[in-house]
């Protein structure tokens, strides 16, 4: 490209999230401005003899009400919740598919595990019943690009379609590959984000062999603690979060209603163990760093993070870290939140989530609390916005998320001028 080279403009247009605070964008956003938690007892199969026995589930979810009875049988659940979302976003959009460019209008849609139920299920077939039991939609079903695909067919999306697989920084990285697909002019349309259903026995069975889940399983709502001196590990939770991405040529054609510019984003890695984060926050500083240079933005032009804030010790220190060695005297002055505190931890979905918060929160001029904040970590010193929802001006968001393997992630997002 000519070093004059000026790439489009691209805008938020549409919003579509599915989780345990609420089925639609407003709901949940609402949700959490009240401090409501969606973590609860797992109702979803037996934890008598699982560690953790709590999580944020997507109750009564009927995925009916988004594709045929045929179909939801013969697709897992984070396919289900992928595509309610997304079809949900490209409404909230007004976008009319009929006069969208098939061919420029792309979807890009990951989950950091894929079928976890279709795995767990198929597996028992085959154990108790024998292969010529399984079926043969297992394979299409758990796979974790499945739901990219099955968005495109609905939708009739013919442009660039792929899946990230980065765990819990995969819808992050999904939304941030779009910017760069557009940004390179291959897409004026992009449906993105990420989706996760891994609240399973099997699911729940290795996380807690690691130690990474609360077990503060007396009080759910109390057990996802971000920040928090008592925080014990995280909360398992499940849904999917999708953007509308257009270009805003493509937006302003169509006169789009749009909530804010998706301005920059950064990925690196750790490259120091396969699910500890660096304890220097080495990869996660320079992450956020390149992502204010990607969007032209300074430290100290930055009003709200949404933090990866896991509730689990290194997450919350490393995160902490690399804020207040990216913003140096700024990091005083930013309101730091958790959402996961409310949400649990989505694992892939959870970046496209609070992104879309980040998106509201811009919108709106409220930002959500971290809730169960009681007492102060006297290592972590920031503003995580405790307990009570805030007025206040938002111009510009980032959100951020790290995965296993060592994986960081950083958007930044950007009230919208149309200049």
């Amino acid at each position: 490209m000519p070093d004059s080279f000026e790439p489009p403009r691209i805008v938020v247009t549409g919003l579509g999230v599915i989780a345990s605070c609420g089925q639609d964008t407003q709901t949940f956003f609402d949700n959490l401005l009240a401090g409501h938690s969606g973590i609860d007892h797992v109702t979803a199969f037996d934890v008598t003899d699982i560690p953790s026995k709590i999580g944020a589930e997507v109750k009564d979810f009927d995925p009916s009400a988004f594709m045929d009875p045929k179909e939801v049988r013969r697709n897992d659940r984070y396919t289900q919740l992928a595509l309610g979302a997304g079809l949900q976003a490209v409404a909230d959009a007004g976008l009319k598919m009929d006069s969208v460019d098939p061919d420029r209008c792309g979807v890009l849609v990951g989950s950091g595990i894929g079928g976890m139920w279709t795995i767990e299920n198929q597996a028992r077939v085959l154990f108790e019943k024998g292969p010529r039991r399984v079926s043969p939609f297992m394979i299409p079903s758990l796979i974790a690009n499945i739901a990219s695909g099955r968005i495109a067919i609905e939708l009739g999306a013919r442009g660039p379609n792929f899946a990230v697989v980065s765990a819990c920084a995969t819808s992050t990285h999904a939304l941030g590959e779009s910017l760069r697909i557009m940004r390179s002019g291959d897409a004026d349309v992009m449906i993105a984000g990420g989706s996760e259903a891994a609240i399973t026995r099997l699911g729940y069975a290795g996380f807690c062999s690691m130690k990474a889940m609360s077990t503060r399983n007396d009080d759910p709502p109390a057990a996802s603690r971000p920040f928090e001196k008592s925080r014990d590990g995280f909360v398992m939770g499940e849904g999917a979060g999708i953007f509308v991405l257009e270009t805003i040529e493509h937006a302003r054609a169509r006169g789009a209603r749009i909530y804010c510019e998706l301005a920059g984003y950064a990925a690196t890695c750790d490259a120091f163990h396969i699910t500890q984060p660096d304890t220097e926050a080495v990869g996660l500083t320079e992450c956020i760093r390149k992502a204010l240079k990607n969007s032209r933005m300074e430290p100290s032009q930055i009003d709200y993070i949404n933090a990866h804030g896991t509730s689990t010790y290194f997450n919350d220190k490393c995160e902490t870290m690399a804020i207040k060695e990216t913003f140096g005297e700024s990091a005083r002055n930013v309101m730091v939140g958790s959402t996961k505190s409310m949400t649990g931890h989505l694992l892939g979905a959870a970046g496209s989530v609070e992104a879309a918060v980040c998106a509201k929160v811009i919108e709106s001029g409220e930002v959500p609390p971290t809730i169960n904040y009681d007492e102060p970590d006297p290592e972590l010193d920031l503003d995580y916005v405790p307990n009570t929802k805030r007025r206040a001006r938002v111009r510009v968001a980032m959100s951020n998320n790290s995965g296993f393997g060592g994986h960081n992630a950083s958007l930044v997002l950007k009230a919208f001028k149309d200049s």
